[in-house]
């Protein structure tokens, strides 16, 4: 008998330490947001994801100036990094978040040649966001991406 309830006791304590650790994993519902700590050439960029029923949502990667004007919106930027680097904002902005939805996770997100500078920003954000999500904290975090 006495071996039936240490054993019980046992399979009870792993169990509720299985959960203890799996509860920390899951992403909690809310909005948040990963921000770069300086600009880089004019733009700090972010990642806002959106949780819902545990699951990322929604997600936006961009960059703002200092005024606030959007990075994926500025045409003339587009047209020069589209001829230099074949690539634009607009494009790689959705590309990487349209994986970390897909994925549900910072791991595995390929690069698009030309915004590969963008791709190392974009995975720094998005493990730092997906922390903020795991701790269900929504204060924006701010995260070095200096390369």
């Amino acid at each position: 008998m006495r071996r039936i309830f240490t054993t019980l006791l046992s399979l009870l304590l792993a169990a509720s330490l299985l959960a203890a650790c799996g509860s920390r994993s899951e992403l909690q519902d809310g909005y948040y947001t990963a921000q770069a700590s300086a600009f880089s050439h004019g733009w700090k960029e972010y990642v806002t994801i959106l949780v819902k029923g545990g699951s990322i949502i929604s997600v936006e990667y961009n960059a703002e100036n200092a005024s606030g004007f959007i990075k994926s919106w500025d045409n003339a930027y587009m047209q020069n990094m589209l001829h230099s680097n074949g690539t634009y904002p607009n494009e790689y902005t959705r590309f990487y978040a349209a994986q970390l939805l897909e994925g549900q996770s910072a791991e595995g997100i390929d690069a698009i040649s030309g915004a590969s500078s963008s791709h190392g920003s974009f995975q720094m954000l998005a493990r730092a966001v997906l922390e903020q999500a795991r701790q269900g904290d929504s204060s924006i975090v701010i995260v070095d991406t200096s390369h």
